[in-house]
């Protein structure tokens, strides 16, 4: 049986990945991901064999894994943070039948949604819910319905995919569709390049969240009705002092 292993590597900083997952890449014979992930790791696994695909060429990146695999060579296939969150195990089980050779094992990882948490404080200390605004796959409307429940129900919500060149207003969009349930003060929180060079975060209110310029490198947070910034770190209550 040959396998294939589907590593979520955290969120680019090699200190942020587990141990399991690194492990795992050093015993490989080949890692293979989008091309920015690959630049992540590859001077901590210089020895290996790479092969990359660009953006939007997944399934391509998939058969070449499988294809690798079936050569006989223990492969790798990266994801930042983790595989099983908006990353590449779905595919790759997807197309598994028609490698049934193949063994697949997914190598957990650290998502934007915890490590970017873990940057503010502690904003996701309650209930709440991962909404992409990428409507590459999934269509606007559903994405506003989404958006919709989240906010009558009063969850917290992390946004991944905020905006990108071709959605510069899609994030003012969503904050416009969370302000007719929720208060402009609602405590918001953004950080960029999350475990990398240049990490930066930001706590304001969901009225300045509007007018935030971001972009497919940043994550958002927005909090629920209780929601606390705390010297300038965002909390949300679990309720454990009113026990």
């Amino acid at each position: 049986m040959h396998k294939l292993y589907i590593v979520g590597i955290g969120p680019g900083n090699y200190e942020q990945m587990t141990i399991r997952a690194a492990e795992i890449l050093k015993t490989c014979d080949v890692i293979v991901g989008y091309t920015v992930y690959i630049d992540l790791i590859r001077e901590h696994f210089g020895e290996k064999e790479f092969l990359t695909t660009p953006m939007r060429q997944e399934v391509k990146r998939c058969e070449m894994a499988f294809e690798t695999a079936m050569e006989g060579k223990t492969v790798a296939m990266i994801c930042s943070g983790d595989a099983g969150v908006y990353g590449m195990s779905g595919l790759l089980y997807e197309m598994g039948a028609r490698y049934p050779e193949v063994a697949l094992e997914v190598i957990p990882g650290v998502t934007a949604a915890t490590a970017g948490a873990a940057v503010l404080g502690a904003p996701l200390m309650h209930d709440f819910c991962l909404i992409s605004l990428s409507d590459l796959l999934t269509p606007w409307e559903k994405i506003e319905r989404r958006l919709r429940a989240a906010a009558e129900a009063d969850f917290v919500i992390c946004l991944y995919n905020p905006s990108s060149k071709k959605r510069k207003d899609y994030l003012r969009r969503a904050c416009e569709i969370l302000l007719e349930y929720q208060s402009p003060d609602i405590v918001c929180g953004t950080v960029v390049n999350i475990g990398r060079a240049g990490e930066q975060k930001k706590v304001l209110s969901l009225e300045a969240l509007k007018e935030e310029q971001v972009d497919m490198f940043t994550t958002v947070f927005i909090g629920n009705s209780q929601t606390m910034s705390l010297e300038e770190m965002m909390v949300t209550p679990r309720g454990y002092r009113n026990v």
